[in-house]
């Protein structure tokens, strides 16, 4: 399984700082809503303290958790693919304080600096790899679980 990485901490010093010169401190209370599935994703946040759970609709009318988030994480990708839009929703699970990147300031810097942008894409892409073991692994415990009560 990989390893967990935090984007901030995986980025070299000089682009590590040339990025954060770009965040906005937001804060978000307990049960807000950050991001709707399929809203536009122009945005993304490094969590600095709190919970935000990663959710999906599931018919009928039930949301799932599909994963938390905590401090230091990366919360949102969809900015970086077409046709950007989110994914999942995302919900404050207590009370949340985040670094905020808009993604089109972010974008214009990787242009700028190359070097930039090849660390963020890999770091994220490393995040993504991370999380989809992580939940391969949900997913084989749930189809055990299932198996063994239908036995």
């Amino acid at each position: 399984m990989t390893k967990a990485i935090k984007l901030l901490t995986a980025l070299p010093p000089p682009q590590r700082a040339r990025l954060t010169a770009l965040a906005r401190e937001v804060s978000f209370p307990e049960d807000a809503a950050i991001f709707e599935a399929e809203g536009p994703a122009d945005r993304f946040w490094v969590i600095r303290s709190g919970a935000v759970s990663l959710t999906q609709s599931v018919p009928p009318a039930q949301r799932v958790t599909v994963a938390s988030l905590g401090a230091g994480d990366l919360l949102g990708w969809s900015w970086l693919f077409p046709p950007y839009r989110w994914d999942f929703g995302a919900e404050a699970f207590s009370p949340v304080r985040a670094y905020e990147f808009r993604a089109d300031q972010v974008l214009a810097l990787c242009d700028e600096d190359p070097r930039l942008g090849l660390a963020l894409v890999r770091s994220v892409a490393e995040i993504l790899a991370h999380r989809l073991e992580m939940t391969r692994g949900q997913l084989m415990e749930q189809y055990a679980l299932h198996r063994r009560g239908s036995l």
